[in-house]
């Protein structure tokens, strides 16, 4: 297939071009300048210049291609809703132009995006065969700038690394490498309407992260309240305090994808991943 993906140069999107490059298919991917199209070019992928807010080069290459993978988003978390907005018109501007083909469309789910998910989910009935993909919290790798190298950062600034209270609460996590296989397996072969998670370890305590980190950075995994969350960790405290596999039941949708597309992780779990030193 010929493949048009937005964020093609991110640090997932990067990934995918190379996965999809690399079963056979070729990859046209939306970057913003010749500077970002460099490593694209390299992987063997075709550069459309364009970014979010220009939707007549979004519904060009996507009319072009036999699907798309939209990767890209604006992580402006101080107007949030002006990213998701922007998404949501660069999602339609898509759907517009596959309308009817019965093409793939594979978007990523993101926080508070209820009604771009709706409306991805809607263009099944337009002849779109529409999926989504819900990432776990920690997509880890080289080059992570997630949240786990933010609780790394915050550790080596604070002279510890934090759990809340028992630090039984977990967190999925997935490796990039096999995140950018599940895109490729949905372009392939989801069915139209999916909901997808990607999660190659569907629930690691959190003591058990902070435990490595401090290992690595020779400082003490040391237990806080929930109140004193927020001043330690600032905005990731709230998702810090998650039970993020029980709120959203992540075993029985992990195991549902990987029995739907035949995915399969192989990757390094976080843990093993953070005791390969690279994160430090």
């Amino acid at each position: 297939m010929h493949v048009f993906v937005t964020g093609a140069t991110g640090y997932i999107g990067s990934a995918v071009v190379r996965e999809l490059i690399g079963a056979g298919h070729t990859v046209t991917g939306l970057c913003r300048s010749e500077d970002k199209a460099t490593g694209l070019t390299a992987a063997g992928a075709e550069a459309l210049y364009g970014t979010l807010d220009d939707l007549d080069t979004l519904q060009r290459g996507a009319a072009a291609a036999d699907g798309v993978i939209h990767l890209a988003f604006t992580n402006d978390f101080s107007n949030f809703e002006g990213a998701l907005a922007l998404d949501l018109g660069a999602v339609e501007a898509i759907g517009a132009a596959l309308e009817g083909s019965g093409k793939p469309f594979i978007t990523t789910a993101h926080a508070n995006g209820h009604t771009v998910d709706q409306a991805v989910l809607a263009m099944a009935e337009r002849g779109i065969r529409s999926s989504i993909v819900s990432l776990a919290p920690s997509v880890h790798g080289e080059t992570d700038k997630g949240f786990v190298p933010m609780m790394i950062n915050i550790a080596r600034a604070k002279g510890f690394a934090a759990y809340i209270g028992d630090g039984t609460n977990r967190w999925p996590a997935v490796h990039r490498l096999d995140a950018a296989v599940l895109y490729r397996l949905a372009l392939e072969s989801a069915p139209a309407g999916s909901r997808l998670l990607g999660a190659g370890d569907e629930g690691i305590p959190l003591r058990e992260i902070a435990e490595v980190i401090g290992r690595h950075l020779n400082v003490p995994a040391v237990s806080i309240t929930p109140e004193e969350a927020a001043t330690h960790f600032g905005f990731l405290g709230p998702i810090a305090a998650l039970d993020i596999t029980s709120m959203y039941n992540t075993a029985q949708a992990s195991l549902a994808t990987r029995e739907l597309l035949s995915w399969k992780p192989v990757q390094p779990g976080l843990i093993a991943d953070l005791e390969e030193g690279h994160y430090f």
